[in-house]
C-alpha cells in the first residue's frame, strides 16, 4: 500500500488517525483519563517534522537507488517517521521537566499545564508536584505510543528486524545521552576545564545528533532495504551534520530571538547548560572571569541585563565563533560522504536541501 503523494502530510493523516484511536478508547475511562490522552495527542501536533523527513530522505535515498525515478514512500516508512515524531514528543516533555522549562513552541510546558489545570480544578495537593508527575507519566504514555505505531506499521515488513534494531539503539542512545547531559550541570566542577569541550560533545551526540539525524535516516534506509554501505554513507552524512545540528541549537538557546524560538532568551543559561559554546567561552576566559561566569549560569533568575552580559562574555571570548566555525565544517564533512555514494541522485538533493535547514535557522 502506497502513501499520499505529499509523504509528510502522509506522516500528518497516520498521527492523526493513531491518536483518534487512542482518543476514542479512552473515551471508556471518564473525563480525567480523556483529557491526559488529549494532553497526548496534543503534544504530537507541530513541530518541523524534521526527524520525520529525514527518515522518509533515508528511504528515499535507498529506494532510488539505480532506478532514477522518485518512489512513493511506503505506508510502512510513513509510520515509522510518525513513530519517531511522536518519541520526540515525549523527549520534549521529559527535557522540559528535566530543564524546569515554563514554555514550550510558546505555549505552558506539559508539565505547567498540568499544574495549571489543578489549581482552576481545585484539586487537593500540591499543584507543582501534580504538575511534574503527570508531566511524567506523559512522556512515559508517549513513548508507548511510538512503539505502538512502529509495531503496527513495520508488521509486514520483510526489514522490519533491522528496523527495530536501529529503533531500540536510537531509543537507548538517546536516553543515556540525556542523563550524560543532567550529569554535566554538576559534574564541570570536578572535570578538568581542558576535557570539558569533548565531554559537551559526547552530549551532543548521544543526545541529539545520533537522534535527531543520523538514527531517522538509518531507519528510513533499513526499512527500504540499505546495504553496508548505503548504511555508512547515510551514517557518515547524518552523524556530523547531526552535531551541526546541535551546535545550531546550543546557539539559539543563548542567542536566539524569543519570538522565533518560542522559548526566552537565554534560557540555557538559566538552565545550567553545559554545551561546547560554554566549554569554549571558560577556555577563553582569565581565571576571575570563569569563575563569575561559573557562579553565574544556572540561575532561573538571571534578569534581561545579566543575560546580555553573558552573551556578550561568550561572544568576547571567542566561544560563539569557535562553535560556528564547527557548525560550517560538520555540516562539510556531512556533505562529503554524500560525494560518490550508493544512493538515489533525487534523494541527495533533499539530504543537501535538509542539511542546509538543519544548521542555517532561527528556531
Amino acid at each position: 500500500m502506497s502513501a499520499p503523494a505529499d509523504p509528510i502530510e502522509a506522516v500528518s493523516q497516520r498521527l492523526e488517525r493513531f491518536t483518534a484511536q487512542q482518543r476514542h478508547a479512552a473515551g471508556a475511562w471518564g473525563d480525567e483519563a480523556a483529557g491526559f490522552v488529549q494532553s497526548a495527542a496534543d503534544a504530537v501536533g507541530g513541530g518541523k517534522r524534521l526527524r520525520a523527513r529525514f527518515c522518509l530522505t533515508g528511504w528515499r535515498a535507498v529506494a532510488e537507488h539505480g532506478d532514477g525515478r522518485p518512489a512513493s514512500v511506503t505506508a510502512d516508512a510513513i509510520a515509522a517517521a510518525a513513530a519517531l515524531e511522536i518519541f520526540h514528543a515525549a523527549a520534549l516533555v521529559h527535557d522540559d521537566i528535566i530543564d524546569n522549562s515554563n514554555t514550550r513552541r510558546g505555549r505552558p510546558a506539559a508539565h505547567r499545564a498540568f499544574e495549571a489545570g489543578h489549581r482552576d480544578d481545585r484539586w487537593a495537593g500540591d499543584a507543582t508536584a501534580f504538575g511534574r508527575s503527570a508531566a511524567i507519566l506523559l512522556g512515559d504514555l508517549l513513548v508507548a505510543w511510538s512503539d505502538d505505531l512502529l509495531e503496527e506499521g513495520i508488521r509486514e515488513s520483510i526489514h522490519a528486524a533491522e528496523a527495530r534494531d536501529v529503533y531500540a539503539l536510537m531509543r537507548r542512545e538517546v536516553t543515556v545521552g540525556q542523563f550524560l547531559d543532567l550529569a554535566e550541570e554538576a559534574a564541570y566542577l570536578t572535570a578538568p576545564d581542558g576535557a570539558q569541550a569533548k565531554r559537551a560533545l559526547r552530549v551532543a551526540s548521544l543526545k541529539s545528533a545520533r537522534y535527531s539525524i543520523e538514527h531517522p535516516l538509518l531507519l528510513g534506509g533499513a526499512l527500504a532495504g540499505a546495504t553496508a554501505v548505503q548504511a555508512a554513507a547515510l551514517s557518515g552524512f547524518g552523524h556530523p551534520l547531526g552535531l551541526a545540528f546541535q551546535l545550531r541549537d546550543d546557539v539559539l538557546g543563548v542567542f536566539g530571538d524569543s519570538a522565533v524560538t518560542g522559548k526566552p532568551s537565554g534560557d540555557d543559561l538559566r538552565e545550567g547548560k553545559r554545551t561546547l559554546l560554554i566549554a569554549y567561552a571558560r577556555e577563553g576566559l582569565a581565571p576571575g572571569a570563569r569563575r563569575v561566569l561559573d557562579e553565574l549560569i544556572g540561575d532561573p533568575t538571571l534578569d534581561d541585563t545579566q543575560i546580555a552580559a553573558l552573551q556578550q562574555t561568550i561572544i568576547d571570548s571567542g566561544a560563539l565563533a569557535r562553535v560556528e566555525e564547527h557548525i560550517v565544517r560538520y555540516a562539510k564533512d556531512g556533505d562529503r560522504a554524500l560525494r560518490g555514494a550508493p544512493l538515489g541522485t533525487s534523494a541527495v538533493g533533499l539530504l543537501r536541501d535538509l542539511a542546509r535547514e538543519a544548521t542555517v535557522r532561527t528556531a
